[in-house]
């Protein structure tokens, strides 16, 4: 029974979707021109840009006196309520679990986001464990991330297969192990010559159909 270790944001769960509906509800609020949405996506960097920073930046390009505490709570509640489990996601998890494979998330950001959005959206009856950084106090590309991963299931790396949207932190993370990757490419050209990955498609469903067809 091999190991697949998948990643969160935009890999089992669609974040950018929910970012952008509730920035684009933030922006209408404020008052903001339609435009400044490319902007707040750009600072936010596809959730890689602290949450407090983000809410600084909106407080200082929009003058406001909104307390960033309120702004970092509303960022996080704002994309929590619009954050969904594709059933599609859901079924070929499952077919993966009855394939012989073992689900395990490992994935970077904070104990309080991503375990929220595990639970919430029922991530949960569908993987068999999962590990945050921020919990652990190591991040990906560190193999250690994996290897607690691993551990805590009780399995070894041998055989395991890494998926992720981020080529610095999940195929980065894959080949410093040595074990196979699948890139989720999500429109973009791959650019690092280091490494690279050992499949690439669009998608978690193409990526799940490629660790079951290797």
């Amino acid at each position: 029974m091999p190991l697949l270790f998948l990643d969160l944001d935009d890999t089992l769960l669609d974040r950018g979707g929910p970012f952008r509906a509730w920035a684009e509800g933030f922006l209408a609020a404020v008052g903001a021109p339609p435009k400044d949405i490319e902007w707040l996506l750009s600072v936010d960097a596809d959730g890689l840009t602290d949450r407090w920073d983000v809410a600084d930046a909106i407080r200082s390009r929009y003058q406001l006196r909104t307390p960033s505490i309120d702004l970092v709570d509303a960022l996080h509640e704002g994309v929590m309520e619009r954050i969904r489990l594709d059933p599609l996601v859901a079924c070929a998890l499952r077919i993966a679990d009855d394939a012989g494979w073992v689900p395990v998330v490992v994935t970077n950001g904070t104990s309080r986001q991503e375990d929220a959005k595990i639970r919430r959206t029922g991530l949960d009856r569908y993987v068999a464990d999962w590990v945050v950084a921020d919990e652990v106090g190591v991040s990906k590309p560190n193999p250690r991330i994996f290897a607690m991963a691993a551990q805590r299931v009780r399995m070894r790396l041998a055989g395991a297969w890494v998926v992720g949207d981020s080529p610095e932190a999940d195929i980065a993370g894959a080949a410093a192990m040595g074990l196979p990757s699948v890139w989720l490419h999500r429109g973009r050209n791959w650019l690092e010559p280091r490494f690279t990955p050992t499949r690439t498609v669009g998608g978690l469903l193409p990526a799940l159909a490629a660790v079951l067809g290797a």
